[in-house]
């Protein structure tokens, strides 16, 4: 036997799925509507702005002397440490070589010898003369007695001669330093026997007055300073911006440095070339050996800069999120210098002035997603490239 349902049963039913229905179409739009999450978005201008390029540098004294033994002997006293502060002429080792101490005597005892054999000689010309005058006597005797002279004034001149090479031997066993500057590692302790055959110097001094960042540039590098082809050398290091040195501890040093020198010659195992800047070290607070960064500064005229945090990196290759009218957020693939204007890329290719793009969170930001754009405050967020 079938069974009929009522229609009015029917169309109630109907009524109640429809209103469910439209309960959770509308639950769903305002859950959607809740899921658009905020970000800050910036609108890109054209700024100037001071572009660093950092390279890892060595530094090394102006002067950087090793100081070897002229003399064989043993090392009798060291009158500094390692580290120490010397001036020019100031005393650093005194090596115990007695041989010429004895030269200095032997050349002194000969010095009395000859003085009195030119005496001898001398008187005897004084006698003989004026017998000669008289012809009392033939001039042969005469000039044997000037030719006896003249050898013992030889023979003294000679001594002497010995007795100053002795004295300047002797002075070698006393070491000084020939600058002023900072005394290095001394590898030699007291009776250790020195000569200056020694593999090792007795210590080396660098003189700090001033001091060489050694870097290199690159080939790309290089050519942009090539480009001006009709300048000299010379004037193009002169037009070269002052440079500025970063310490081992991350902090600025306060004296400026000029590059001084661009070797030509490219070194082919790592493709680049050697490079010199110096910097005044009046206090001397950079010692030779250690390491720092010098900093090179170029001036960008009405680039388009976009913080670092506004930006992320996919597959080598960089992208921002740039913001429509519509607030859909749309990654675009960007191309940025290698250095940086402190937080801030310069935007060579994929942003114009005028777009907008969002300031954080853009790596997990999807490409598409919909957002709720915050606009930033750009004169704030530039002001850090005119400090």
């Amino acid at each position: 036997m079938k069974k009929y349902i009522p229609l009015a049963l029917l169309v109630f039913t109907s009524a109640i799925i429809s209103s469910c229905g439209g309960k959770d179409e509308k639950a769903e739009k305002a859950a959607a509507a809740n899921q658009i999450k905020p970000y800050k978005v910036l609108e890109i201008q054209q700024t100037d702005a001071t572009l660093n390029t950092d390279f890892p540098a060595s530094i090394q004294g102006q002067q950087n002397i090793e100081i070897r033994p002229r003399v064989d002997g043993y090392v009798e006293k060291i009158y500094v440490d390692e580290g120490a502060v010397v001036k020019a002429g100031q005393p650093l080792f005194k090596i115990n070589a007695p041989q010429f101490e004895q030269e200095v005597r032997t050349a002194t005892a000969s010095i009395k010898s000859a003085e009195a054999e030119v005496s001898t000689a001398k008187m005897a010309v004084t006698k003989v003369k004026p017998l000669v005058e008289k012809d009392i006597i033939s001039k042969y005797e005469l000039e044997s007695a000037e030719y006896r002279y003249q050898a013992a004034l030889a023979t003294l001149s000679q001594a002497q001669a010995a007795l100053s090479n002795a004295r300047t031997n002797l002075g070698y066993t006393n070491v000084k330093s020939p600058v002023n500057g900072v005394v290095g590692s001394i590898p030699f302790r007291l009776g250790s026997l020195v000569s200056g055959s020694n593999a090792e110097p007795l210590t080396t001094v660098s003189s700090i007055g001033n001091v060489y960042a050694y870097f290199a540039f690159n080939e790309k590098l290089l050519l942009e300073f090539n480009k001006d082809a009709k300048a000299s050398f010379a004037e193009r290091i002169k037009q070269m911006p002052s440079v500025s040195l970063v310490l081992a501890d991350g902090t600025l040093y306060n004296q400026q440095g000029r590059i001084q020198t661009v070797n030509g010659l490219i070194n082919t195992a790592t493709g680049s070339v050697n490079v010199r800047a110096s910097f005044p070290n009046p206090n001397g607070l950079i010692r030779s050996g250690s390491s720092a960064t010098v900093r090179i500064p170029t001036q960008v005229k009405n680039g388009i800069l976009i913080p670092q945090s506004a930006t992320f990196e996919l597959q080598d290759k960089r992208f921002a999120s740039v913001v429509g009218t519509d607030s859909i957020a749309k990654n675009v693939q960007i191309t940025v210098r290698d250095n940086s204007a402190g937080s801030f890329f310069v935007v060579d290719k994929g942003l114009k002035a005028g777009d907008k793009v969002v300031l954080e969170g853009v790596a997990n930001l999807k490409d598409g997603a919909k957002i709720k754009p915050i606009p930033a405050n750009a004169n704030n967020i530039y002001a850090e490239l005119k400090k």
